[in-house]
C-alpha cells in the first residue's frame, strides 16, 4: 500500500516534468523528455512486479533472477541518487536567483550551460510555472518510492532460494480493531499532531519566506523549536513507557534468521545515523557560536532531544521486533 501511495505521486511527478520539458523542447535536448516518461514506465511495471511478487520465494533459475533482481534495485538507487541531486540543484538555483539580481542570475547561466540559447529556455507562462512547482514540490514522494522499492527488491533477492517452515507457531495473522482498547486514542493523537505539524510549518514557511522583519523571523522560529521539542518530548516518554511495559510484559525472543527484519533493522540504524550527525553538528555550531540567545538555547534542546528521542525509538522498536506473538 505504501508502495502504492508513492508510485501514484511519482508518476504525478513525471507528468508534472514531462508538461515543463515540453513548454520549451526546442531548445532542450530530446532525453530531458524521454527519461519522465521511460521512468513513469518503469514505476508502473515495477510497481505491478513487487505487488504480485513481493512475497515469493523463488526457487528456479536462481542466478538469472538474483541478477535481475540486483540490476533492479541499482536501477532504484541510481533513481534516487538522481532526484537528490536534481533536488539539490533546484534548491541551490532558486537561493541563487532570490539573492542575485536577474541580469547576473541569467550571465551565471549562460556560463554554466554550453547552450547559448538560455532566453528562450526561460519559464514565463503561468503553466509552466505550475508544472515546475509541481515536480519540484513532488521530488521526496519519488525520493520515498526508490528507498521504498529498494527495500523490497532486496528483501526479495535474499528470499531466493530460502525455505520457510510453514508450520512454525510464529506465523500468526495480526488482527486490528480500531475501536478496541486504546487504537482509537493512539490514532486521533496520532492525526491531532499531524495537523497540527502541518499548520506550523505552513505558518513557519509563510513568515520566514514573505516577512522582512527579523521579529517575525524570530517568532516563526520560536514557535517552530517549541513545538518540535514538545512532540520530542512526548515522543520519548512513550518510547520510555513502551520499553518498560515490555519488561511487565514476559515473552521469548525470536532469533531466527529473518531478511525482512534484518532489513528493518539495519535501515533504522543507517537512516538515524544521519538524524545523529545533524544533531551533533548543531550543538557544536551552537556552543561554539558567540550570541547565546533564546533561539540558540532552543535550538540546543530541540538538538539534545532529537538524539534522545531516535536512541529510545530504536531501542523500543529493535526490540519489538525480536518479540514472539503472545
Amino acid at each position: 500500500g505504501g508502495l502504492i501511495l508513492f508510485a501514484i505521486f511519482s508518476l504525478v511527478m513525471d507528468v508534472f516534468k514531462i508538461g515543463y520539458y515540453s513548454s520549451f523542447y526546442s531548445c532542450l535536448s530530446a532525453i530531458k523528455i524521454i527519461y519522465p516518461i521511460v521512468q513513469a514506465i518503469f514505476v508502473v511495471v515495477q510497481t505491478y512486479f513487487l505487488w504480485v511478487s513481493a512475497k515469493d520465494c523463488i526457487h528456479v533459475h536462481l542466478n538469472v533472477t538474483r541478477c535481475g533482481l540486483m540490476l533492479t534495485l541499482t536501477t532504484n538507487l541510481a533513481v534516487w541518487m538522481s532526484a537528490v541531486t536534481d533536488e539539490s540543484v533546484h534548491k541551490a538555483h532558486s537561493k541563487l536567483k532570490k539573492n542575485m539580481t536577474e541580469e547576473i542570475f541569467r550571465w551565471l547561466l549562460k556560463v554554466g550551460m554550453r547552450s547559448s540559447s538560455v532566453e528562450e529556455c526561460n519559464c514565463n507562462s503561468q503553466i509552466c510555472q505550475i508544472f515546475k512547482n509541481g515536480y519540484f514540490w513532488l521530488y521526496p514522494f519519488n525520493i520515498e518510492y526508490s528507498l521504498f522499492a529498494s527495500a523490497m527488491v532486496y528483501v526479495m533477492w535474499k528470499n531466493v532460494g530460502r525455505f520457510i517452515d510453514h508450520h512454525s507457531h510464529h506465523v500468526q495473522r495480526l488482527k486490528f480493531r480500531l475501536f478496541r482498547r486504546t487504537f482509537f486514542a493512539g490514532i486521533m493523537l496520532g492525526l491531532i499532531i499531524l495537523v497540527s505539524g502541518l499548520g506550523v510549518l505552513i505558518l513557519y514557511e509563510v513568515q520566514v519566506n514573505s516577512s522582512t522583519e527579523s521579529s517575525k523571523k524570530s517568532q516563526a522560529l520560536t514557535m517552530y523549536y517549541i513545538f518540535n521539542i514538545v512532540c520530542l518530548s512526548l515522543m520519548s516518554l512513550v518510547c520510555i513507557g513502551g520499553s518498560v511495559i515490555y519488561r511487565f510484559d514476559k515473552r521469548d525472543m525470536d532469533r531466527h534468521k529473518n531478511p525482512t527484519r534484518t532489513l528493518d533493522v539495519a535501515l533504522l540504524m543507517g537512516a538515524a545515523l544521519g538524524q545523529y550527525a545533524i544533531s551533533y553538528y548543531s550543538i557544536v555550531a551552537i556552543v561554539a557560536s558567540t550570541p547565546r540567545d533564546t533561539i540558540s538555547a532552543l535550538n540546543l534542546t530541540y538538538a539534545l532531544l532529537m538524539i534522545a528521542q531516535h536512541t529510545f525509538q530504536n531501542v523500543f522498536i529493535i526490540e519489538g521486533l525480536h518479540r514472539q506473538p503472545p
